[in-house]
């Protein structure tokens, strides 16, 4: 009985100290990977062992332990193919959006020539530009996320993406004025 409470109560202690050290961890194992968070990867390996660990022998390295588990957990995840989108048509689809947040919605007057010139002039942007319109709008990241992961102000971020659309619609008009 007093394994049990033991057990219980060494990871409590351990998810609660080091809590942000495993989503960093599984973040990092899983950082291609766009459909899994790994918020959600800790606490299903959290909510695993906290059910078991009544019935579990005493855990003497309670670290290696959480982490062997989340460890296996992305591989089960990895090996588990969703079905559904791939993500170049995922990627497509969020260009298509976007496209759409600059003109409108989408009357089949931008052709594949246009939506692959969106693509070079998002490309041509620069990189603090580049950067914000991939985290945004490509993302899903939220300005409030994006300034507690980069330490920029989100002022500076909404300016900085304003600037970048700006540059964006410019270019794109004019090279539609070209095609037409």
């Amino acid at each position: 009985m007093t394994s049990e409470t033991e057990n219980y109560n060494n990871l409590k202690t351990f998810f609660d100290e080091e809590y942000r050290s495993l989503k960093a961890y599984a973040k990092s194992r899983i950082d291609d990977a766009t459909d899994r968070d790994a918020d959600d990867i800790v606490q299903d390996v959290a909510l695993k062992l906290f059910s078991r660990s009544d019935s579990a022998l005493p855990i003497t390295n309670i670290a290696g332990f959480v982490y062997h588990s989340i460890r296996n957990k992305i591989v089960d995840l990895m090996r588990t193919e969703k079905p559904g989108i791939s993500l170049e048509d995922e990627i497509e689809n969020k260009l298509i959006e976007f496209s759409e947040l600059l003109y409108g919605k989408s009357d089949n007057s931008y052709s594949d020539e246009m939506t692959s010139e969106l693509k070079k002039a998002i490309a041509n942007l620069k990189p603090n530009y580049r950067n914000i319109i991939a985290a945004i709008d490509f993302e899903g990241y939220t300005y409030q996320e994006l300034s507690n992961e980069s330490g920029i102000p989100q002022g500076t971020l909404m300016s900085r993406r304003h600037r970048a659309l700006a540059i964006l619609l410019k270019e794109l008009e004019i090279k539609k004025q070209i095609s037409n």
